[in-house]
């Protein structure tokens, strides 16, 4: 299908030769006499550059299909678009059909894909040949996606100078020891030979990075770089002992022979290269890679051997010994395309390799598939950012995974010899660290923080709780525990005089960081008076001080009845100091215009102010001040104490609220931000006021509805959607495709009077109303409570059972306690997991 010109992905200038030919302009016919001889040599450099001369002289239209194919070749995808337009423009006959497939291509890697959209739809039509109709087809679908504008996944960052040079590097394989190797020509400029000059070939280069960048790079020694041949794609066996690479014999810019070696040693010490048996043959091979499959390490690797699925494919051959591998196996239809497939990179059961033939947003896009065991994925696009319109290749990763690079031939900063695109730099890039984190808030049940408390943290599994930490907080009601993926915790909770309290938490399933919160309200112990010490505040010069209950109406800046208690404490605070000079400031949230905003907030400051100076405070002693959006509230420990999502490191910016998982949390950090305040600007250096002065507003709880019987929550015949339960998290879904739904015949117990010690059990039903199987990953609750249950999968349709048992030993009152049902089901359009809920009562009797 395409010349093997380009087989070795990179190699485009290797062994690049211009005949000796005057530099002076020549004829026509000299020009085309030369262009000639340096194609019968498949010099396709300095042919391209002696027909652009001939083409220039007299626009010989007859010029523009090799004109156009020797561009393309070259990857100058510029010239090639302007002469494959130039051509078929003219061309009503249709004569030149199949060039259209290359001048869509042209296009999409110029990051023109409505025209090359255009271009593709009109070959599909036009062409006979089977095979590079499915390519096109899936180069629609590649523009399609380009065209969706997704978000770049990562920044790469290329290679500095030390590295990079006008020509390609490629390659790029990261040792154990943490030097780089990877391969090149070293040199920047177009060899011109002659009998007496020294051949310029791709060799294998290393480099270590330091503070400052890359250092300069040490060519690999003679046992390796073999004069005479084009070294390159070198990578590693995972222990580190074995270095493999191919050598390739070149005929022009064609490779006629492309094998693959390795050599054994390690570090600085590496020893003579020895053909690998049983992966060459009488075909190219190259790209080779260590991998595992079936228990067993093998070999990945491209070729263009004969049974394949056209172009180049992945093959893998499985290790012997002493460099012997059985026969190579066609990594299938699933993976191989009419295009090429190469550049294999495996990692931790994925493989990761870059395509022309699966759709893509440019030319060669990296793509990965995962084996389960026993079969590979399908092969995904790794996304914007790591692809490009032009052509992405040889992903490679550190050995924990996070840090990585690959190589590509993108416009960037770096000089190349000929186009923009033309050649190839390393990019290297950091994959951001899923972390997840869990932060406690211990409360009181009329939402007051609770001081002195300890937090238990243990990863459960099925019944058993391992212990992992225990913090006490003497000074707050905060509690902060690194996690770990993929687990489920169980966390409890104690403070003096109070009833304790547990939950769970999960990570199982989680794809992006994510801080946890839990908080808990805990029950005064009966027995116990838990006598309230005043507390005190000491605030001191330009601190400022929240006045909590000053609220305004929407786009009003009348003082209301109920903000008159703080500024009573104003009031007599500016009476307790008569030489206290204060400025009372208004903040508002970032919503609106600035301008509005700051008028807003100068208006309200000034009606605060005016209340005052109707009391008799001297109009001297109050400095009215509207900031509006411009000074976002710091969080302090108070506030991050009362509102998990916070942490005292954070300001409460517009970039900081709009990442904010909910609407909840967003619309709670406005609030903060909309507030009235006042500081200390002249007198005192430091008061002292008593936190209680400082009240919160009054809050009011709805009572919990009685039930003294069995629930039955079976809703009466309606559609999938309507059955959702309020205690599953899918009750909020808008869409339950690909699911499984629990649907309970009962979900609430009421275990009605139960004597201290006394056991109870139930049984709930379930059947999966979902169009997926179910399954249950954990299930969790108090310590009073077990469960059993089955974790085999539950197909749609399917009914299941969940028995739990109460036990009363521990217990010293009555009680509601919530059971909850992890699946290994993640919500739609999520990574989190589904999570129902059961529930059970009791009434605790002597």
């Amino acid at each position: 299908m395409k010349s093997y010109f380009s087989i070795l992905l990179l190699l485009l200038f290797a062994g690049l030769s211009l005949h000796a030919q005057p530099l002076r302009k020549s004829s026509r016919e000299a020009n085309m006499e030369a262009a000639e001889a340096a194609m019968a040599d498949k010099n396709y450099y300095q042919a391209v550059l002696l027909l652009e001369k001939a083409y220039e002289e007299v626009e010989d239209e007859s010029l523009l299909p090799q004109l156009a194919d020797m561009n393309y070749q070259l990857r100058d995808y510029t010239k090639a678009a302007r002469y494959y337009r130039a051509l078929l423009r003219k061309d009503k006959q249709n004569n030149f059909v199949e060039l259209r497939y290359k001048f869509g291509r042209s296009l999409k890697m110029n990051g023109d894909c409505e025209e090359a959209l255009d271009e593709f739809q009109k070959f599909i039509g036009a062409t006979k040949d089977e095979k590079l109709k499915e390519l096109a087809q899936y180069e629609v679908t590649g523009c399609e996606l380009a065209m969706s504008k997704t978000k770049a996944k990562v920044t790469p960052k290329a290679l500095d100078k030390n590295v990079s040079n006008a020509f390609s590097e490629y390659s790029p394989s990261l040792y154990r020891d943490g030097s780089l190797y990877y391969v090149s020509f070293e040199t920047d400029e177009v060899v011109i030979a002659s009998d007496s000059a020294e051949e310029k070939g791709a060799k294998i280069y290393k480099t270590t990075k330091t503070d400052k960048g890359w250092n300069k790079p040490e060519v690999l020694d003679q046992k390796i770089n073999r004069e005479g041949y084009q070294t390159s794609f070198v990578s590693f066996s995972p222990d580190g002992s074995r270095m493999y690479f191919t050598r390739a014999l070149m005929q022009g810019n064609e490779v006629s022979e492309s094998k693959i070696f390795f050599s054994q040693g390690g570090g600085d010490s590496w020893g003579a290269a020895e053909e690998c048996t049983g992966v060459n043959g009488e075909y190219l091979s190259l790209h080779p890679i260590v991998g595992e499959l079936f228990g067993k390490e093998v070999l990945f690797f491209t070729s263009n051997m004969d049974g394949g699925q056209g172009g180049l494919d992945l093959y893998y051959a499985t290790y012997k010994g002493e460099g012997v591998y059985g026969d190579p196996i066609n990594l299938g239809p699933k993976i191989n395309t009419p295009g090429d497939e190469v550049t294999p990179f495996y990692f931790d059961g994925t493989l990761y390799f870059s395509s022309s033939g699966h759709p893509g947003y440019g030319g060669q896009d990296i793509f990965f598939t995962v084996w389960n065991g026993q079969v590979w994925s399908e092969p995904r696009n790794l996304g914007n950012g790591y692809n490009s319109s032009t052509d992405d290749q040889y992903f490679s990763l550190d050995r924990e995974g996070y840090k990585g690079f690959f190589t590509s031939n993108r416009p960037g900063t770096n000089r190349s010899v000929r186009a923009k695109t033309c050649c190839d730099d390393i990019y290297e890039f950091e994959v951001p660290r899923i972390k997840a984190d869990l932060v406690v808030g211990v409360f009181d049940i009329a939402k007051k923080p609770l001081k002195g408390g300890t937090t238990n943290l243990g990863t459960v599994a099925t019944t058993e709780i391992t212990p992992v930490d225990q913090k006490l907080n003497t000074d707050g009601n905060r509690f902060d525990f690194p996690l770990t993926l993929d687990k489920a915790y169980k966390v409890k909770v104690t403070v003096p005089g109070y009833f304790p309290d547990s939950a769970q938490v999960s990570t199982i399933g989680l794809k992006e960081t994510k801080v946890l919160e839990k908080r808990f309200f805990l029950k005064a112990r009966p027995e116990t008076k838990v006598k309230e010490e005043p507390e005190y505040d000491t605030v001191t010069t330009e601190q400022p001080i929240l006045l909590d209950n000053i609220v305004y109406g929407y786009d009003d800046d009348k003082i209301t009845p109920e903000s008159e208690p703080d500024l009573n404490l104003v009031l007599d605070l500016m009476k307790k100091y008569p030489e206290m000079v204060i400025e009372l400031s208004s903040h508002t949230d970032y919503r609106g215009r600035d301008t509005y905003n700051q008028d807003l907030s100068q208006r309200r400051a000034e009606s605060a102010r005016k209340w005052l100076l109707a009391k008799g405070i001297a109009s001297t002693r109050i400095q009215a001040k509207g900031y509006g959006e411009a000074q976002p509230k710091p969080v302090n420990e108070k506030m991050a104490g009362e509102n998990l999502f916070m942490t005292v490191k954070d300001t409460l910016t517009q970039t900081f609220i709009d990442n904010l998982e909910t609407k909840e949390q967003q619309e709670a950090a406005h609030q903060l931000n909309r507030r009235t305040e006042f500081k200390i600007i002249k007198g005192p250096t430091k008061i002292v006021i008593k936190r209680a002065e400082l009240r919160k507003k009054p809050t009011t709880t709805k009572p919990a509805p009685n039930r003294n019987k069995l629930i039955d929550t079976v809703p009466v015949p309606a559609p999938v959607k309507d059955t959702i339960h309020r205690f599953s998290t899918l009750y909020y879904a808008k869409d339950l495709k690909g699911v499984p739904v629990m649907q309970f015949k009962i979900r609430e117990v009421d275990f009605g009077k139960v004597k201290k010690g006394e056991k109870r059990e139930y049984t709930f039903e379930f059947t999966n109303k979902g169009d997926a199987e179910l399954k249950i990953a954990i299930i969790t609750a108090c310590d009073c409570t077990t469960t059993d249950y089955s974790t085999d999968a539950v197909k749609p349709g399917e009914s299941g059972k969940i028995k739990v048992t109460f036990d009363s030993t521990d217990k010293t009152e009555s009680e509601t306690i919530d059971v909850d049902i992890i699946l290994e089901n993640t919500m739609p359009g999520k990574d989190s997991p589904i999570i129902e809920r059961l529930q059970y009562k009791f009434e605790l009797v002597k």
